[in-house]
């Protein structure tokens, strides 16, 4: 399959076969994961990252610690595997360019120019048609204070690029100085967004296959503390038509991107005298934290889904196997591990990393009600 994204052809045509090798950028728990769901499936994966304590180094046979801007590094990489997707998304363009040269990289590299820049992502989503927060690009502390007036306060202000979890990014109230948190956020280029008073936040986690087929999964309910993910539920406390609304909007982005692979899509969910309504919140163009629930929770995971869509294998249908919660396992969190352990219907994934600090994911628990299983 050949196609076009913003000028620049790429083919999406991949056929592996067990016993070919997928790379991964990226040695995280997301690429362990993605390496463990790869295995059971027969295929090998060689993982590339900087980190020489990268959890996902501990599950592959081979891996190549080295920089992004190694370009020898990323050449001989790119040399012994037949396809190279990523576990984040601030890979380099650079290094994109130097793989996508040499084997299929999917999720295209062209998405990343989207869903990389906050600004044009949203751009991206109103051409859609698409609901987001007002939002308003912003360049200096004058700008700031333009955006301010257009669309009030509070207001949330990102830089454009980089920043999870929280950080790169602040709220602004009445009485804040712009000009202080301008010069606090350090940086050239933001994006201020109205505030969203929303009632919950959701989130779909949505595969596609390079011949046009998606599949999602049941939507999630999440729950932060501290701007970091702490708990997912699925299915979320939705009407069922609000749900079939999100998963098609789910699909529309995916389809729009010519997405192959596995994508997430963050949401809130605002509630007015109409009705539930939903806005986007992000894109994340890879596996996700808040689907995690899936490795125990349903009859694929998304990790599995992502590895058959990029393979070019047909994706799975996902069965929910009953209501789930998925809780992580934050900083010290991890060192009460062995009193999950003894949680009936609990299964404990821990992701191999060092000493726990205050804000790391460690790990995560899933506990599954069996008994209650939908199709999603």
């Amino acid at each position: 399959m050949t196609t076009t994204i913003n000028g620049v052809t790429a083919t999406n045509q991949v056929k592996l076969k067990p016993g070919d090798t997928i790379g991964i950028l990226g040695g995280g728990q997301l690429g362990r994961m993605l390496a463990m769901a790869a295995a059971r499936l027969g295929l090998r994966c060689q993982v590339f990252s900087p980190d020489p304590d990268s959890p996902a180094f501990d599950v592959v046979l081979n891996a190549a610690c080295a920089e992004y801007a190694d370009v020898e590094a990323l050449e001989l990489f790119a040399n012994d595997v037949d396809v190279i997707t990523y576990e984040f998304e601030n890979v380099p363009a650079a290094a994109a360019m130097v793989l996508a040269a040499r084997r299929p990289l999917l999720p295209n590299r062209k998405i990343l120019e989207t869903t990389q820049d906050r600004l044009a992502e949203k751009d991206f989503l109103k051409r859609l048609g698409i609901r987001t927060a007002d939002y308003a690009d912003v360049s200096s502390a004058a700008s700031l204070r333009a955006a301010i007036s257009r669309i009030g306060l509070p207001a949330v202000i990102k830089t454009r690029r980089f920043g999870y979890d929280g950080k790169g990014q602040a709220m602004i109230r009445e009485g804040d100085n712009p000009d202080r948190i301008w010069a606090d956020l350090g940086t050239k280029s933001a994006i201020l967004e109205a505030f969203v008073p929303f009632e919950r936040e959701i989130s779909v986690i949505a595969a596609r296959a390079a011949s046009g087929e998606v599949e999602c999964f049941d939507v999630t309910e999440n729950e932060h503390r501290d701007h970091i993910l702490k708990i997912s539920r699925a299915p979320a406390a939705i009407p069922a038509a609000l749900a079939a609304q999100a998963c098609d909007v789910a699909a529309k982005i995916a389809t729009a991107l010519d997405y192959v692979g596995v994508l997430a899509v963050e949401m809130f969910v605002l509630v007015d005298r109409s009705g539930p309504k939903i806005l986007i919140n992000e894109i994340a163009p890879r596996v996700h934290n808040s689907g995690h629930w899936t490795l125990d929770g349903a009859s694929i995971s998304q990790f599995e889904q992502h590895i058959r869509a990029i393979a070019g294998w047909p994706l799975g249908k996902p069965v929910r196997h009953g209501p789930v919660t998925m809780t992580n396992l934050i900083g010290d969190e991890i060192l009460e591990y062995e009193q999950w352990l003894t949680v009936p219907g609990a299964t404990v994934h821990l992701y191999g990393k060092g000493p726990p600090r205050p804000g790391r994911k460690m790990g995560h628990v899933t506990q599954v009600e069996t008994g209650k299983a939908k199709t999603g």
